[in-house]
């Protein structure tokens, strides 16, 4: 007489204890990581992540595989300014643009200013208005400063010490970017697609 299988018993192809063993950590980092990141109001560096996972499992893998899972989605996984963050579907973000609200968008001179910031930072704002070849007001400074896009780098030694002034990881979130090697040229930083109020989040 066959006696009933034992309910203990793993059925037959599924995975013993030592193999659930190796899968559970990676699930565990998985759903970490993916809600480190829905929670962050900025990228995350997987550095961060990294500190928060048991030995042996590498952040910049889990962060990896989350994005291939996200791939496809409403909602894509992005590395951007140095981090991680969560990003509608390049194919959709034009479509939201008409029941989102987006912020506002930086007047021309302003984004005249930021552009040159960021191709040649760290500058002084005299350095700016050579460059522009006009005067730049203390009101378009405090408007990069208040939607943190540049931030003072030390001041220049040259008589009267001028701040310098250069870009913040809030830019590179704003417009996509991983690092400043990935701006594009400054016709198309200045294009009005390029604004921080195209940018996705």
């Amino acid at each position: 007489m066959q006696l009933p299988p034992d309910p203990a018993a793993p059925a037959a192809g599924a995975p013993d204890d030592g193999d659930r063993a190796g899968i559970a950590p990676l699930e565990h980092a998985l759903r970490l990581a993916e809600a480190l990141v829905f929670a962050s109001d900025r990228p995350v560096p997987a550095e961060r992540l990294q500190a928060l996972l048991p030995e042996g499992l590498r952040a910049d893998a889990v962060l990896t595989l989350l994005a291939s899972r996200y791939a496809g989605r409403g909602v894509e996984l992005t590395e951007v300014a140095g981090g991680y963050a969560f990003r509608t579907a390049l194919d959709l973000a034009p479509l939201l643009t008409r029941v989102v609200e987006t912020p506002r968008r930086l007047p021309r001179v302003a984004m005249e200013a930021l552009a040159i910031i960021a191709y040649h930072q760290p500058v002084t704002r005299s350095e700016i208005e050579e460059i522009r070849g006009a005067s730049l007001s203390q009101a378009t400074l405090e408007t990069l400063l208040e939607q943190a896009l540049i931030a003072p780098r030390g001041r220049k030694e040259v008589p009267g010490r001028p701040t310098l002034w250069a870009t913040t990881p809030r830019f590179l979130e704003q417009f996509g970017l991983r690092v400043l090697s990935d701006l594009p040229r400054r016709e198309e930083l200045l294009a009005g697609d390029s604004q921080p109020a195209a940018a996705r989040g």
